[in-house]
């Protein structure tokens, strides 16, 4: 075959095609279609190699949903500061205070009890954050990942500020009432204070530090460790499959199988098998 034969895609006459450009050993570079005086798509049936696009357009991801979801669960995780702050006030024990000339004092010399309420509060808030984490990672399976973890963490250290004004204010009226009312030698109680942890302010931004941290912290560290023990690489379930519609085990194959016929027996005329 010489190299003169035509080829099939190529036009038989030796004009080239429309902006065609000749390689010199008797070859052309593919037409081109012209961009200024093309109107309307290419029908399907006649794109050839050359002109279907090399790049596919890659669908963008909707981050508005994703960023609404986690601002739902994160509004969602700091109304329950609401309880954890009742919770810490019920279990926080009172530090006893007694009325003298000069003004209220400890009624122990070294007590225990702000000690105590700190450690409560830091206990109940790296559980909090525990369970926030575990909670978002069930309730926000399709937007798992940073925002995810971002909703958890964020919304557990605005519970645990909520938490500690909250329960810092069960009780205070009264203690104040009896501040300035109670009589010399007589002993009360002061409510739970967190002495531990607080916000601090740098220049203008408020920062907190100490154990109102804490929550935020075991959100952290608990959503980090589904991720890491997740089982699917997008750290999202994929959808269970349809056996009914699909191939694959069918509970028919799980059945017992039917028990075979039982052979008939042998004609008169047929021998009769050996006896061992």
């Amino acid at each position: 075959m010489s190299a003169d034969t035509p080829d099939p895609d190529r036009p038989s006459s030796g004009a080239l095609p429309p902006y065609a450009e000749s390689l010199g050993d008797g070859r052309t570079s593919p037409p081109y279609p012209d961009r200024a005086s093309a109107i309307g798509p290419v029908p399907p049936a006649s794109l050839t190699w050359y002109e279907v696009p090399l790049v596919a357009e890659v669908p963008r991801t909707r981050l508005r949903p994703q960023l609404g979801w986690a601002a739902a669960g994160a509004f969602g995780v700091l109304i329950l500061g609401v309880p954890l702050g009742l919770l810490w006030a019920t279990l926080a024990p009172d530090t006893p205070v007694l009325q003298t000339e000069s003004g209220a004092v400890y009624g122990e010399s070294q007590p225990e009890q702000p000690i105590a309420a700190d450690g409560w509060f830091s206990l109940l808030g790296f559980g909090f954050g525990v369970l926030v984490a575990v909670g978002l990672w069930f309730l926000l399976r399709r937007y798992r990942g940073p925002i995810g973890l971002a909703a958890a963490v964020l919304g557990s250290l605005g519970a645990a500020l909520v938490a500690w004004q909250v329960g810092q204010q069960v009780g205070l009226a009264t203690f104040e009432h009896l501040l300035a009312t109670a009589a010399e030698g007589q002993t009360f109680g002061q409510p739970a204070r967190l002495r531990a942890g607080g916000v601090g302010w740098w220049g203008p931004l408020p920062v907190p530090y100490g154990n109102v941290l804490l929550p935020a912290f075991g959100a952290a560290v608990g959503y980090t460790l589904l991720a890491g023990w997740s089982r699917w690489p997008s750290l999202r379930p994929e959808p269970a499959p349809d056996w009914s519609t699909g191939p694959g085990v069918s509970w028919a194959s799980a059945e017992t199988p039917a028990p075979s016929a039982a052979p008939e027996p042998p004609g008169p005329g047929a021998a009769e098998p050996p006896r061992g």
